[in-house]
C-alpha cells in the first residue's frame, strides 16, 4: 500500500516542522519553496527535528520520505496540501489561484496562517470550500493540539480531510470560526507585546516574565520563549495584520519588538531573540 501524499508549501520554520512531522507519521511529503537557500535550511531543520525526536524517543533517526523542490507543479499529485508561506495577505492571495490550477479538484488546502482570515484566501479559488485554516504550533511533532478554523464556505468534506490528516499525525484539534487571528494569536500576540514592554521598561527580565507565567499560571513555556520559537519577525507581521483588521491599540507593535527584528534578533532561528541560542 502506497503512502499518503502531502504537499507542503513554504520551507520556513513552521513549514519544515510540518514536513518533518507529516513524514514521521508516514506521509510522502513534497516540500516546495521558491528559494534554494530556504530548502537547504529546511533540510538541515528536518535533520535536527528527527535527531531530537529520536533522542527523546530512545531510538535511532529514521529515513523520511521528503522531496524538496522549487517547482509548485511538483505538488500536483498531492492528496492534501498545507500552505505555510510568509504572513503576507497579498503574497498568499497571489499563490492561491496557482494552487487552484496545480491541484486536482477537491484536494483540500490547509492554510497555516497566523492571523489572515481564511475567507480572504478561500475567495481566490474557484472552489472556496476546499480551504480550511489549520494552525499548527511549533515544533509540530511535539505539540499535539491544532487550532482548526472553519471559514463560512469551508465544506464538510474539507473538514473531514483535515480530521484524517491530523488523526494520522496523532493530533487533537479544536474547530473555531473564522476571524483575524482566530483564538490563539488574537490572545497571544497582545500578551507578547505587553511582555516586551515589561522588559523594555526594566520591570523584569525575559526569564523572570516567563518564570512567572509558568509558576503562577501553569504555562509550559512563557510568552517570550514562545515568541522566540515562533520568530519575532513573524510576531511583528502578525501584530501588523491584527492591527490592520481591528485597529485597536493592543495590536500596535511595541517599539522594542520592532527594534529587535530590525537588529536581526528574530529568536531561535537567528540565534538571538529574548534569549541566546548561539552558545554565548
Amino acid at each position: 500500500m502506497s503512502a499518503p501524499t502531502l504537499g507542503v508549501i513554504g520551507a520556513g520554520v513552521i513549514g519544515s516542522s510540518v514536513a518533518h512531522a507529516a513524514a514521521a507519521a508516514g506521509y510522502a511529503v513534497t516540500l516546495v519553496d521558491t528559494g534554494t537557500a530556504a530548502l537547504d535550511a529546511a533540510r538541515a531543520a528536518v535533520r535536527r527535528h528527527e535527531r531530537l525526536a529520536a533522542l527523546l524517543g530512545g531510538r535511532e533517526p529514521r529515513p523520511l520520505d521528503i522531496r524538496f523542490s522549487t517547482d509548485l507543479a511538483d505538488v500536483a499529485g498531492a492528496g492534501f496540501v498545507v500552505e505555510n508561506t510568509t504572513e503576507s495577505e497579498p503574497g498568499k492571495r497571489e499563490l492561491y489561484p496557482l494552487l487552484d490550477k496545480a491541484l486536482a479538484p477537491g484536494v483540500t488546502i490547509a492554510a497555516n496562517t497566523s492571523a489572515i482570515p481564511i475567507a480572504r484566501l478561500a475567495e481566490c479559488l474557484a472552489d472556496p470550500g476546499r480551504v480550511v485554516g489549520v494552525h499548527f504550533m511549533n515544533p509540530v511533532d511535539r505539540i499535539d493540539m491544532v487550532e482548526v478554523v472553519r471559514a463560512p464556505a469551508t465544506s464538510d468534506t474539507a473538514l473531514a480531510a483535515v480530521e484524517d490528516l491530523l488523526g494520522r499525525m496523532g493530533k487533537r484539534s479544536v474547530v473555531v470560526n473564522d476571524a483575524p487571528g482566530f483564538v490563539i494569536n488574537r490572545v497571544l500576540m497582545p500578551v507578547v507585546n505587553l511582555a516586551a514592554a515589561v522588559v523594555a521598561d526594566g520591570v523584569a527580565t525575559p526569564n523572570q516574565v516567563d518564570e512567572l507565567f509558568k509558576g503562577c499560571l501553569g504555562h509550559t513555556s512563557g510568552p517570550l520563549r514562545t515568541a522566540d520559537l515562533i520568530g519575532l519577525d513573524t510576531v511583528v507581521r502578525t501584530l501588523e495584520v491584527l492591527h490592520e483588521h481591528y485597529g485597536t491599540t493592543e495590536f500596535a507593535t511595541h517599539p522594542h519588538l520592532r527594534r529587535m527584528v530590525d537588529e536581526g534578533r528574530t529568536g531561535a532561528k537567528s540565534g538571538r531573540g529574548f534569549y541566546s541560542y548561539d552558545g554565548s
